[in-house]
């Protein structure tokens, strides 16, 4: 906090450090351990303390290593890092306190977190996107999810960004569009952009250790795997999807796959975080498909066809309800449209059995963020651990859009009309590159490009937006809706996701690592007030 601020007390802070108040065993004044909290960014390097040791501690080092008492001179290459130390030529003035305690230093706990770290209004640092805000009521809606229903933070190195859809098609009988898509991206400078078949399912992290039974770390990407144990496959909110014992099973065939695939060896790793959808949607979304989907198809069976039944009857009477019935039977056909939207995506499973898994992106192996690679190398990865186990994982289609050339636009959007047709949700179009910035149109600087855009169907939008989402007059209200928010908190969520990836392969403690990812939960969490 005191960084880039001038004033007595931080001055008297930098010169003295900051002490507990009493005095220990040899009269001097007990030093508060401030390393411990420390929470900067920027590396502070300081002395007047002699420890027997150098050691870097959040991002801090003490490098007065008593060479007056006897001990060494050391000092530090930056930007190396690397500390280099000579040895005292002798003994210069006798310590008041010994250099070296009698009784062994308490070991550091490793991969302890603080509640401050979370908590409160947060400015988390990113190399991607600048410095990303969390609102400090949105901080408190995350701590009840993290720490309720989570897998421990050792496990959750990454959570999925939210996606924006395409521009609102302004014109035909659909909300969303490829073309729309594809302009958004010529318009940001995307040349090529992949168009990915868009799986309906529930969005799965996966991280799978090499051995289980090696050592673990809790945030040394460079050595050995994060976590503990097989590894986890949890949700977007960091909810593991199955118990323990299914986990591990699941763990253990895409871990046989990657073998297979030769992953290991070639990225040479002993661990991988891919990215993936988890079919079918029902697998995890039963509770859901019943409560807000079947409801409402059950409803609309039962008390239209009754409708529809009284308005014949009246009909039949010499009545004039012609628009009126007619306005009922339409909202019948709407009715029968969403239930078949929803059921296409229901299928039976029971554990493993009828779960498969589509990934689409490794995201980070042993000391390598992967997010600059183009998504075709991502995907051919994917491919290769089809090809391995065919039974578990599901290939994602896809085609390649010049978004400069009218029969390429062209092709991809009738790629998407058949898909679509054929009962799938859409596509998500892509830049092929990896890492892509854009010129921002308010400021002028750099911004990342959109990851991604989702462009669905309109059947499948009937489970968005209600059942009668395409009559004219609810279309053109629609057409209305404001995007900027979802967009401008995708680029948010993707500079942290990619914030925390890159923690994680430097080998940054834990708690930089959870910063990042607990950022991304928090901005997708319902305000709480913090006085609750």
């Amino acid at each position: 906090a005191y960084q880039g601020r001038s004033s007595g007390r931080v001055r008297a802070f930098a010169l003295y450090g900051d002490t507990t108040g009493e005095s220990d065993e040899f009269g001097l004044p007990v030093r508060y351990p401030w390393a411990q909290d420390y929470r900067g960014s920027a590396t502070v390097l300081y002395g007047h303390t002699p420890v027997p040791e150098t050691e870097w501690v959040n991002n801090t080092m003490c490098l007065d290593t008593g060479c007056v008492f006897g001990g060494r001179l050391s000092a530090l290459r930056y930007p190396e890092r690397e500390v280099v130390a000579v040895d005292a030529h002798q003994v210069w003035s006798e310590p008041v306190r010994p250099l070296r305690s009698a009784e062994p230093e308490p070991e550091r706990a490793d991969g302890v977190l603080h509640l401050s770290d979370v908590m409160g209004r947060r400015a988390v640092e990113t190399t991607h996107g600048g410095v990303v805000t969390v609102a400090q009521e949105q901080s408190a809606g995350a701590l009840e999810v993290m720490s309720r229903f989570a897998l421990p933070p050792a496990h959750l190195l990454w959570l999925p960004p939210t996606m924006a859809p395409a521009p609102t098609a302004q014109r035909g009988g659909v909300l969303e569009h490829p073309s729309s898509a594809f302009e958004a991206y010529r318009l940001d400078g995307v040349a090529q952009v992949v168009c990915q078949e868009k799986h309906m399912g529930s969005r799965a992290v996966v991280l799978v250790r090499r051995d289980p039974d090696a050592p673990t770390g809790s945030g040394d990407g460079s050595s050995t795997a994060p976590g503990a144990g097989p590894g986890a496959v949890h949700t977007r909110t960091g909810r593991s999807f199955f118990d323990a014992a299914t986990t591990t099973t699941l763990l253990g065939r895409v871990r046989a796959a990657a073998g297979a695939a030769g992953l290991w060896d070639e990225l040479g790793t002993d661990w991988l975080l891919l990215d993936a959808e988890l079919l079918p949607w029902s697998a995890k979304a039963e509770g859901l498909v019943k409560e807000r989907y079947a409801s409402v198809g059950a409803a609309a069976r039962a008390a239209l066809p009754a409708a529809l039944g009284v308005l014949d009857a009246a009909a039949a009477r010499g009545l004039d309800v012609a628009a009126l019935r007619e306005r009922t039977a339409a909202r019948e056909r709407d009715a029968a449209a969403f239930t078949d939207a929803y059921r296409r995506y229901v299928a039976p499973s029971d554990g493993l059995d009828g779960v498969s898994l589509a990934p689409f992106a490794v995201l980070a192996s042993a000391g390598a963020s992967h997010a600059g690679r183009d998504h075709l190398w991502h995907l051919g990865l994917a491919d290769r651990l089809v090809e391995a186990d065919p039974s578990l994982f599901t290939p994602t289609r896809r085609v390649l859009v010049d978004t400069g050339d009218e029969a390429s636009t062209t092709a991809g959007t009738r790629w998407w009309e058949e898909l679509t047709a054929s009962g799938g949700e859409g596509m998500v179009v892509k830049p092929l590159a990896g890492l892509l910035t854009t010129r921002a149109r308010r400021s002028g600087g750099r911004v990342l490009v959109q990851p991604g855009l989702k462009v669905r169907g309109s059947e499948y939008l009937r489970m968005v937006y209600g059942p009668d989402y395409l009559e004219p007059a609810t279309l053109e209200r629609l057409r209305g809706r404001q995007l900027g928010r979802k967009r401008s908190l995708a680029q948010r969520e993707h500079a942290l996701g990619l914030e925390a990836v890159e923690r994680v392969v430097a080998g940054e403690p834990l708690w930089r690592v959870h910063e990042a990812v607990f950022a991304v939960l928090a901005a997708e969490s319902e305000p709480v007030d913090p006085r609750l």
